[in-house]
């Protein structure tokens, strides 16, 4: 006999899982919940799944540390790492440097997502997929892209990558430190 399907399902069209954790996973679970880093075990779950969508995990080969993300290889570096490369490029190259960089993303933009970026009604989604690759986060207030906490410190490349990007002319309001402020000044 067959229990009856509304047992398992709500109205709504959710339906209730058990899931059965390793002790050590779930001591590891315990502990993120305890320091306040998660709020409870469903919301953790809801979080992994959205970044293991966002990010198309599930095309990864974890086994061999092959990473794409779409069309492009995703690789985590060290911000040190960055760093270095960025502090022995010649200040003049940085505004190109990040251009460049723009123009890269978004042809993986374009493919991986499927959208123009450089229609601003796209922006938000094209913003997500940059703060879950970590770049930091972006946002749009009127004319202006805030930028907090970026991986890249020089707003020179941020610059740059922003043009590139979004097909904007921008110029930087904020250019020392982060939150990075760019008003955007016309469309190329």
């Amino acid at each position: 006999m067959q229990p009856s399907k509304d047992l398992f399902e709500s109205p709504g069209g959710v339906k209730r899982t058990t899931l059965v954790l390793e002790k050590a996973d779930r001591v590891f679970i315990d502990q993120l919940i305890k320091e306040g880093k998660e709020s409870g075990i469903k919301p953790l779950i809801s979080k992994l799944l959205d970044i293991y969508r966002s990010m198309m995990m599930h095309d990864w080969a974890f086994d061999s540390g092959l990473y794409y993300y779409g069309i492009s290889r995703i690789a985590f570096v060290n911000v040190e790492l960055f760093n270095i490369l960025i502090q022995n490029t010649p200040k003049e190259q940085l505004y190109d440097t990040g251009k460049k960089m723009g123009e890269v993303l978004k042809v993986s933009m374009d493919t991986t997502i499927g959208v123009d970026v450089f229609k601003q009604e796209n922006w938000v989604e094209v913003f997500k997929r940059l703060r879950v690759q970590g770049f930091g986060s972006l946002s749009l207030k009127d004319k202006y892209l805030v930028l907090k906490e970026p991986f890249i410190s020089e707003p020179l490349i941020w610059s740059g990558l922003i043009e590139g990007l979004f097909g904007v002319k921008v110029n930087a309001k904020v250019p020392s430190v982060s939150p990075f402020v760019f008003e955007i000044t016309s469309s190329i």
